[in-house]
């Protein structure tokens, strides 16, 4: 099992006496695609690629927002409030290995943890069965009416525990 560490380091350019902000985040496992309760998949475009025939680094995080609807908005297991919407609150993307076109990204998702508002993701991109990116993120659902966090129902944290992982 691989694990990752990400540091996200901030230098206020420009200033004088600028200083370096280091923030190490947690630990993330890699996982394979079968550890994840939710699957789904991508078809790269070559719209997606850049000049190296790379896919550009913006595109993994729209992977992503493709495992991301398979939760919030599952016609099967809706979680979602009545006048309601999720937004994201945080987004941790650690770049593993460059993806190449053609081909197709699959996207695992599963959830770390329930709060009261809020679910907290740990997502992966595969390729060709190699994990290309290991992601966390919170989304939050807020009110359309207030613009506030909302509560999850208890009928949302029951369809939640379904797809927890550890």
């Amino acid at each position: 099992m691989v694990v990752c560490l990400s540091v996200l380091v901030l230098t206020a350019l420009g200033t004088p006496g600028a200083k370096t902000i280091q923030r190490t985040f947690a630990y993330m496992k890699e996982r394979t695609l079968q550890d994840f309760p939710l699957h789904a998949a991508d078809k790269i475009r070559y719209s997606d690629t850049d000049r190296q025939g790379h896919v550009n680094n913006a595109v993994f995080a729209t992977f992503l927002e493709t495992g991301r609807v398979n939760i919030i908005y599952n016609p099967d297991f809706p979680i979602l409030a009545a006048g309601a919407s999720f937004v994201i609150a945080s987004l941790q993307l650690n770049f593993l290995r460059e993806i190449n076109w053609p081909g197709q990204v699959d996207i695992g998702t599963g959830i770390t943890k329930v709060g009261n508002s809020s679910i907290r993701l740990s997502q992966h991109n595969f390729q060709n069965a190699q994990c290309v990116a290991t992601s966390e993120s919170v989304i939050v659902q807020i009110s359309d009416e207030t613009g506030s966090s909302l509560a999850l129902t208890a009928e949302a944290r029951e369809v939640l525990g379904k797809w927890v992982v550890d």
